[in-house]
């Protein structure tokens, strides 16, 4: 049996394909999310943290997650929205390295590093 090779229209449907589920599982991934603490809140009537407390580094957040705090659910929510259009730039880099361009695979690597180090930060200037 002869398999044959994807044409390059092919893989970059595929590649197209791919980013567009990235971007709609994030999206629905992290509504789900949001939606499960604002239930969790409505449920207990509080946010799972003292006024002024709330969880401000990602080992607090999950740890609250694993609580079940509703704020700290809402947070994850919005933590995983945030990423998502960052692995969207990911996931191009290796579109536009099917396609072989070469400047466009440097220009999204460069717009990544500068999304991960604004992240970063952002996350040390807390």
């Amino acid at each position: 049996m002869d398999k044959q090779k994807p044409t390059k229209e092919q893989e970059m449907h595929a590649v197209e394909m791919m980013i567009g589920y990235i971007l709609r599982i994030g999206v629905i991934v992290s509504a789900v999310v949001i939606i499960i603490g604002m239930l969790l809140m409505l449920m207990t009537g509080n946010g799972g943290y003292a006024n002024g407390m709330e969880p401000h580094t990602v080992a607090a957040i999950l740890a609250g997650v694993v609580a079940l705090k509703p704020y700290a659910v809402i947070m994850l929510g919005l933590f995983l929205l945030i990423l998502t259009p960052t692995l969207r730039v990911a996931v191009s880099i290796y579109a536009f390295a099917v396609e072989r361009d070469r400047l466009y695979v440097w220009i999204t690597t460069v717009v990544l590093v500068i999304l991960i180090v604004a992240s970063i930060i952002g996350y040390l200037g807390n």
